[in-house]
């Protein structure tokens, strides 16, 4: 069913929100720091002498900086905000421009010169939960986190220092998608289409691409595909970006230089796909675009990596897979179940099913399940924190009945 007028009209006012986020990024976040300078004014002159003494004014000063490259890297992302079909009114777009102290080696525009398409986002969908705004929008909290989220991530699946914690996933999921068609020559991977919604800021996707996989990764968020087109297909030199994701809390820090450690992206360059390579993402809601009949059995293989617990309906999520898998097709899976809409506010429905009832689900809907075991992994976690959460992760490779 094609999207009402309404859809479409909340939509763009989303879209207008998310990019309002991004430029109002450096007056909340500079906001935040100014905090601790006050609070700092209003304890006893003895107490303040001490904190001078250990620098602590000076690693404010160090972290407003921090915040304003960011901020300027966050700018470029938004700068031209067309790519993806909208419109920003300048009625309802008040956002602050983001200041520019200081300069990187960040270029904003590229041109490509291969036969290749990058990861770019075609026709589809998606709905927001985000209300009607009247004037100027003024980013919350939850925009806010979300925002620091997205850079977080940008270190997860684009820079040196999270190889080792992408790995622990994408690697046993690459591998069994090689050895599921190991009869098939790597020059003819090309035919194979390969699916990964959920895709985030697209690693995973453009890995099975560069393995020579036809790959269609597929992404809701607009804070995820801002950023992921942006590094897909306006950046066109290893390490070109420098950010600073750990600056927001000053919590379980060892040092000042956990918190101000620089991050430089991407870690490859994202042109270096071979000729002819078949890579593209559909933006949208999953249900929404894979329940089409148009997708049934289209894709010889479906990766999902800490995606069906954004399920709100794990029946339908499984149903979708089993049904737009081609005969022989395979699904891999690795992800902790870490229900996105439990005890939401928003009167959403949420099924929240255990593992093995996920597991005997996918059985019932027509799966065989084989090379189950457990993947321990941190998640966009700051290696130099005195906190790290560890997931559990399920892995598991499922055949179509």
């Amino acid at each position: 069913m094609d999207p009402s007028i309404e859809d479409i009209e909340e939509e763009q006012r989303h879209f207008a929100n998310v990019i309002s986020t991004f430029n109002n990024y450096a007056q909340f976040t500079l906001s935040a720091n100014n905090r601790r300078r006050k609070d700092v004014y209003i304890l006893p002159k003895a107490d303040q002498d001490l904190l001078e003494g250990l620098g602590y004014k000076e690693k404010l000063e160090a972290v407003d900086k921090a915040i304003i490259a960011n901020a300027d890297f966050l700018h470029q992302m938004v700068d031209d905000p067309r790519i993806f079909g909208h419109e920003i009114d300048d009625d309802e777009d008040h956002s602050e421009p983001a200041p520019h102290s200081h300069s990187h080696d960040a270029g904003t525009s590229h041109s490509h010169s291969h036969s290749h398409s990058h990861a770019q986002p075609q026709p589809g969908h998606s709905h927001s939960n985000s209300g009607p705004t009247r004037g100027k929008y003024r980013p919350t909290e939850a925009d806010m986190d979300k925002l620091r989220s997205t850079l977080k991530q940008l270190v997860r699946d684009w820079s040196e220092e999270g190889r080792s914690e992408r790995e622990v996933c994408y690697k046993p999921i690459k591998d069994a998608l090689v050895k599921h068609f190991a009869k098939v020559p790597p020059e003819e991977r090309r035919n194979l289409r390969v699916l990964v919604p959920g895709s985030g800021l697209g690693r995973l996707s453009f890995d099975v691409a560069q393995m020579g996989f036809a790959c269609q990764a597929n992404e809701f968020s607009h804070y995820m595909l801002l950023a992921s087109y942006f590094i897909l297909n306006k950046t066109d030199q290893v390490k070109q970006h420098t950010f600073y994701p750990y600056v927001h809390s000053f919590s379980n820090a060892p040092n000042r230089e956990s918190i101000l450690q620089a991050i430089s992206i991407p870690d490859v360059r994202p042109s270096d796909l071979p000729a002819g390579s078949d890579f593209s993402l559909v933006a949208g809601d999953f249900e929404e675009i894979f329940a089409n009949p148009d997708q049934k059995g289209q894709w010889n293989a479906i990766l999902t990596c800490f995606f069906i617990d954004t399920a709100k309906n794990i029946v339908n999520y499984l149903r979708i897979l089993h049904e737009i898998l081609a005969p022989g097709g395979v699904w891999i899976n690795v992800g902790p179940l870490l229900w996105h809409w439990e005890n939401n506010n928003s009167n959403d429905p949420s099924v929240e099913l255990d593992m093995e009832e996920v597991k005997a689900l996918a059985r019932k809907i027509g799966f065989e399940i084989s090379n189950e075991t457990t993947i321990d992994t941190t998640y966009t976690n700051n290696a130099k924190s005195l906190l790290g959460y560890v997931y559990h992760a399920a892995f598991w490779t499922a055949t179509k009945i």
